[in-house]
């Protein structure tokens, strides 16, 4: 009963029921440019961070940022996907998921998978493992990874 209701508690706190996930990108034109035109995002907003808020809030040691919000779909219940870049070098994101701790990967569901498939193959960005591959519920699996290394799971018909 205790966890019941600190669940409901919980639950009773949130605003929003999707969480916006920040992504730090070595450069930000070649990222803007992948998730944009590979992916298919679309940006619906942005905002800059100045010098102070960015030490006052711990988010930087005082160093000022602009982010683009990138969403799947324009709708206000959609994930945000923020793009930001301090033009930091490059890291090695590793082969497999399990070479690194943090977050290493997201998975975007499709109607289709048909166009980015074909975005993928004229822009000839690797796929990773035996990809594409059909999953048993008859849908297809892709993975890719990002500019910087992250993994995207592509999954749909």
């Amino acid at each position: 009963m205790v966890l019941a209701l600190s669940l409901c508690q919980a639950q009773n706190e949130v605003e929003n029921p999707s969480i916006s996930i920040a992504m730090i990108a070595s450069d930000m034109d070649t990222s803007y440019d992948f998730y944009t035109n590979i992916i298919g995002m679309v940006e619906t907003g942005g905002f800059s961070i100045d010098e102070s808020f960015g030490k006052k809030s711990g988010l930087t040691g005082g160093a000022p940022y602009d982010v683009k919000i990138l969403k799947l779909v324009d709708d206000p219940h959609s994930t945000e996907f923020k793009l930001a870049s301090f033009g930091n070098p490059k890291v090695d994101a590793g082969n497999v998921i399990q070479d690194k701790n943090g977050l290493r990967y997201i998975t975007i569901y499709l109607k289709s998978t048909e166009g980015v498939w074909q975005r993928i193959k004229d822009n000839n960005i690797k796929t990773l493992g035996d990809t594409p591959l059909q999953l048993p519920n008859g849908k297809t699996f892709i993975l890719i990874q990002d500019p910087d290394g992250l993994f995207i799971e592509l999954i749909g018909n």
